[in-house]
């Protein structure tokens, strides 16, 4: 009687669990997180500061990111995917560089509700050291996503010189734009 007591017992909490109400969104989460690292600094906030302060476990948090490094990030990996489609869906009339200064707008495309949080965002991308490897990372995924459409549309391989370099640029050009947006260059 008493194991069907304690089992009982045991779902009983496993069905609040199951309807439990999200306690915060992915983007309420990166708020929170930029918040925070912005007060604290990135190196010293914790992921447990961060689902403490966010009202969750730490476990919930790593369902969100697989790291505390991917929290800056956000949803880049679904804006990379979004990059693409744009790409696909471009005339082949455009120039590739018309392409790309329209693709890389469109993936910049921040609604303004959301310019501040952007604004903190890159600011910590950009001057972070503890995020510059990660970045390495990021970076090539978006320079490859462009290279793709390069060499797509130049009939070459995505890894032969001419679209890896107009990756390169690219990405080049949009951190130089990134910097002097944060400098309040417009």
């Amino acid at each position: 009687m008493t194991t069907r007591v304690a089992t009982g017992q045991r779902e009983g909490r496993q069905a609040r669990r199951i309807g439990r109400r999200p306690v915060t969104s992915r983007s309420r989460l990166e708020h929170i997180a930029l918040e925070l690292f912005g007060d604290r600094g990135f190196d010293t906030t914790t992921v447990d500061d961060i689902a403490a302060a966010a009202g969750i476990g730490r476990r919930t948090v790593f369902r969100y990111y697989a790291s505390k490094n991917d929290i800056p990030w956000g949803a880049f990996d679904e804006q990379l995917e979004r990059m693409r489609e744009t790409f696909a869906a471009l005339p082949d009339e455009l120039s590739v560089l018309a392409g790309i200064r329209i693709a890389v707008l469109e993936f910049n495309d921040v609604h303004p509700d959301e310019l501040p949080w952007h604004r903190r965002r890159l600011r910590l991308i950009l001057d972070t050291p503890a995020l510059q490897a990660h970045s390495t990372l990021r970076y090539a995924a978006w320079r490859r996503v462009v290279a793709e459409y390069a060499g797509r549309r130049l009939g070459l391989p995505v890894d032969a010189l001419v679209p890896q370099a107009i990756g390169h640029a690219s990405l080049g050009v949009a951190l130089a734009a990134y910097e002097r947006w944060l400098d309040g260059a417009g």
